[in-house]
């Protein structure tokens, strides 16, 4: 490749060079017109910039990878690497889970049976990962253990604290996934059952592992009201037991909480200070998206009978209290963005699809109902499947966050193909243009960061973060995850109206030196490969 402006990810000024790259690696980064010769191909990159492949630390592309494994509308952005967890994963199977898909059926197509099946197969951690490999994947893909996965296995779907016998269980299964190639462990602190761990708890498996070398990394107990007291719980686990320690899409949600930024900045600064190894990562927009039911007490949802308690009136009707009285004990995202700021995105029901982008409020005040009782109807008829963005964030926040050091971009979203997702229900934005909004909007117009700096936080901050020693850096020897881009057009389209919108000006991409997007368009290949966590033990596999 030459005459492009080589950004190598380190944070390193661009200067004009060659890459060249044999088979699935690098083999030099030379001067303009220095390389040793002999290519097969060359790939004319004037006026373009070439990069590491971004790697994205937090997707949800568990369910998408089913059925649609080229991850579309991430190598538009160009995203070479894929790593789930948050929350939950489908394997390993056994312990007291009963189901592995059990909250994403609604999301599933095909032969539900089937699925079910094969999930039900994958009793070691590493089984799904090397399914999804040898199926054929166009990016590369990894994952951390969900730590609703890990409470599940060792206590299902109940309130309340371990007992010895089940804890041991969690952390014995913990391990075994370590080995299997598990990043660390992702909890996600709002969501039960993960929400049901006490610190003690999570302190005890994140002892597991730190002994693997591996990361903790959390969805805060609060993003909201007690943000600080979620951030402080996360610290002391971290300091604790040594667990290095990443906080998903960090955000100070809700308006009476913005000012709160500037002080959890401070907090990190000065844990980072006295040696506690604590980072984040963010996604560029001022919408969460997440289920309806994050507006409900964590309690309405324990041994999964959220459905049963919304059509049992005793029970809905102390739910609907929990919802209109103030929580000091759990955040509810619909009194923290208000009805107005919570937009219905996901539907499956034909008569409900009229309210699609509608505001909480709105649908509300057209049946003439409270907003809670409007949200828990929805809840009981969609069979509580409902998905909505959640207007909470504050700009001047988001471009406070993008300039710390230790922050790294993500998506929180799967990779499809705008084309398959049909009619009951709108993406998030952030599917479709986390990267290039950063790359087009923060960077080229409003000069928030600079271009080398926006890029080494979606590589070698996240490679390094994840200990890929062969990932993130365009230098000979790492693997040839490429990315050549337009500076001057890179840009996302998407948006909260009309989300379904790919990225353009990320021209070409390779993943372990396949191309599988060239001049914008995918080719179809999926060279991707499974990338196991540090304490991977290819014997176990």
């Amino acid at each position: 490749m030459t005459g492009a402006r080589v950004i190598d990810g380190a944070g390193n000024p661009w200067f004009y060079g060659d890459v060249v790259f044999a088979g699935d690696t690098i083999e030099e980064i030379a001067p303009a017109g220095k390389s040793s010769g002999g290519a097969t191909e060359t790939v004319d990159g004037t006026g373009l910039v070439v990069c590491p492949g971004f790697i994205d630390i937090q997707s949800h592309s568990i369910v998408p990878f089913l059925t649609d494994r080229r991850s579309l509308s991430k190598i538009t952005q160009g995203v070479t690497t894929e790593i789930m967890g948050e929350a939950w994963t489908p394997s390993p199977f056994g312990g007291r889970i009963e189901d592995p898909f059990r909250e994403a059926w609604a999301h599933i197509h095909g032969d539900h049976d089937a699925w079910r099946d094969l999930a039900q197969s994958w009793t070691r951690f590493g089984d799904w990962l090397t399914w999804l490999e040898n199926e054929g994947v166009s990016v590369n893909v990894g994952s951390f253990i969900g730590g609703g996965t890990v409470r599940e296995w060792g206590k299902g779907l109940a309130l309340g604290d371990a007992t010895p016998d089940e804890l041991a269980a969690m952390a014995s299964m913990l391990a075994s996934a370590m080995e299997d190639g598990a990043f660390g462990i992702a909890t996600a602190l709002i969501y039960p059952p993960g929400c049901y761990a006490s610190t003690e708890e999570l302190a005890a498996l994140c002892e597991v592992v730190a002994a693997y070398r591996g990361l903790h990394i959390t969805h805060l107990r609060s993003e909201e009201s007690r943000l600080l007291e979620g951030l402080d719980e996360a610290i002391a686990i971290a300091r604790r037991t040594g667990v290095a320690t990443e906080i998903y899409h960090l955000k100070a949600a809700g308006k009476a909480n913005w000012d709160k930024m500037a002080e959890v900045i401070r907090c990190i600064d000065a844990a980072r200070a006295v040696g506690i190894d604590i980072t984040a990562d963010m996604y560029p927009y001022e919408a969460a998206g997440t289920g309806l039911a994050s507006c409900l007490p964590p309690w309405a949802e324990a041994d999964g009978k959220l459905w049963d308690n919304l059509r049992h009136p005793e029970t809905r009707s102390r739910i609907r209290r929990a919802m209109v009285e103030p929580a000091t004990d759990w955040e509810n995202l619909g009194a923290s963005a208000g009805p107005e700021g919570v937009i219905l995105a996901g539907l499956q029901k034909p008569e409900h699809l009229k309210h699609l982008g509608q505001s909480l409020a709105s649908v509300a005040a057209e049946r003439g109902q409270a907003w809670v009782d409007t949200a828990l109807d929805l809840l009981e008829t969609e069979e509580q499947n409902v998905f909505c963005f959640y207007f909470e964030m504050s700009e001047d926040n988001l471009r406070l966050q993008m300039r710390q050091p230790w922050i790294k971009f993500s998506t929180d979203a799967g990779g499809v193909d705008p084309a398959r997702i049909g009619e009951r229900g709108l993406l998030h934005p952030r599917a479709f243009g986390a990267y290039t909004r950063v790359l087009g909007n923060y960077v080229r117009e409003e000069n928030v960061l600079p271009l080398e700096d926006a890029i080494r936080k979606m590589t070698s901050a996240v490679a390094d973060r994840l200990s890929l020693r062969d990932r993130g850096l365009l230098r000979a020897g790492m693997k040839a995850d490429v990315v050549l881009f337009d500076p001057e057009t890179v840009a996302d389209h998407a948006t909260f109206a009309d989300p379904h919108q790919l990225s353009t000006g990320i021209r070409d991409v390779w993943v372990n030196g396949v191309r599988v997007l060239e001049s914008g368009a995918h080719t179809g290949a999926t060279p991707g490969r499974w990338l196991p966590g540090p304490g991977y033990r290819a014997s176990r596999s």
